[in-house]
């Protein structure tokens, strides 16, 4: 079976003043039609660079992405408009993703209009009121400003965006870090319904390992602009390989006070290194636990550990 997305040696580097910043650095993997694909890691690792490089809202550097077995990174502006009706996205901050002097209506109408999805405001107007009506608002809300929702609508809203274009793949770019953790679980529960009913494939991008625990099929991790470790939800979570990943497990909560009481806490010392300045060898090196020698001069290769499981650990 192809798949849906199919991203290879991904690279994208910015210059700043007279350095050259390494956000993505050789990033590959897939994702099948249906999938839930968790892209996990600390700020500045590269996750929202991977995902607008995905949607080339930003130009890779170097690099191969296939959206429906067709390369996107040797397409112009015109062609890349069709494609992108099938390609949306869930932004992080549902306070400044939407347009403050537009209504929720207009809002949510404007992309059915400019890629002619349905014909005539009439039609229009009744396919908001049934997406909204989908992502859990009433109809009356697409008479409302942004400002006049709360943080969850408005999430809702940009959920609403993203679907009026039937898309295939949604890439969710923290779609639920700036919101309460009690309406977080309800964006996901969205999620996961919505997925269910169209048939919808996500690339969901977070720092919160819990959340992309709850929807994600498969999980990649990702430091300073490389991939850690790669494997399904339930071997990533029972059986780390990768040292960054097994800290990153060790730091979220349990809800059990006797379990967290007992369990190990594993501490990263330092910072993580500049972009523009990596470490040479493995760039995890200065921070892990159990590097050695060989660490600091070579860099490792993400390769399989086990079918479907891998890791670019020297030690692993």
């Amino acid at each position: 079976m192809t798949a849906l997305l199919e991203v290879r040696d991904l690279v994208k580097h910015f210059t700043v003043g007279r350095g050259i910043v390494r956000a993505v650095d050789g990033v590959s993997f897939s994702i099948e039609r249906g999938e839930t694909l968790g892209l996990v890691g600390e700020s500045g690792c590269g996750k929202t660079t991977t995902g607008r490089c995905i949607l080339q809202l930003e130009r890779p550097t170097s690099g191969t992405v296939r959206f429906e077995g067709r390369e996107l990174t040797t397409l112009n502006q015109t062609e890349l408009r069709a494609v992108r009706r099938k390609m949306q996205v869930i932004f992080q901050d549902p306070y400044s993703s939407l347009n403050p002097r537009m209504t929720v209506g207009q809002i949510i109408a404007e992309p059915i209009a400019v890629h002619n999805v349905v014909s005539g405001a009439a039609a229009r107007g009744a396919r908001v009121k049934d997406l909204l009506n989908r992502v859990g608002l009433l109809s009356q809300h697409a008479n409302r400003y942004p400002h006049e929702m709360s943080g969850g609508q408005r999430q809702r809203v940009g959920i609403a965006r993203a679907l009026a274009m039937e898309p295939s793949l949604i890439v969710c770019d923290e779609p639920v870090s700036a919101l309460d953790v009690s309406i977080q679980a309800q964006i996901i529960n969205l999620l996961e319904d919505l997925q269910a009913e169209f048939g919808l494939t996500y690339l969901f991008i977070a720092h919160d390992l819990a959340v992309v625990r709850h929807i994600s099929d498969r999980v990649i991790v990702m430091y300073l602009g490389k991939i850690a470790e790669m494997a399904d939800r339930k071997t990533i979570y029972d059986s780390p390989k990768h040292p960054y990943t097994r800290a990153l497990l060790s730091a979220v909560p349990i809800p059990d006070p006797e379990l967290e009481a007992q369990r190990e806490r594993i501490v990263l010392g330092g910072e993580v290194p500049s972009a523009l300045n990596p470490p040479s060898g493995c760039v995890f090196h200065p921070r892990c636990p159990i590097a050695i020698d060989r660490c600091k001069h070579d860099i490792p290769l993400l390769r399989d550990l086990m079918p479907g499981h891998s890791a670019a650990c020297h030690l692993a």
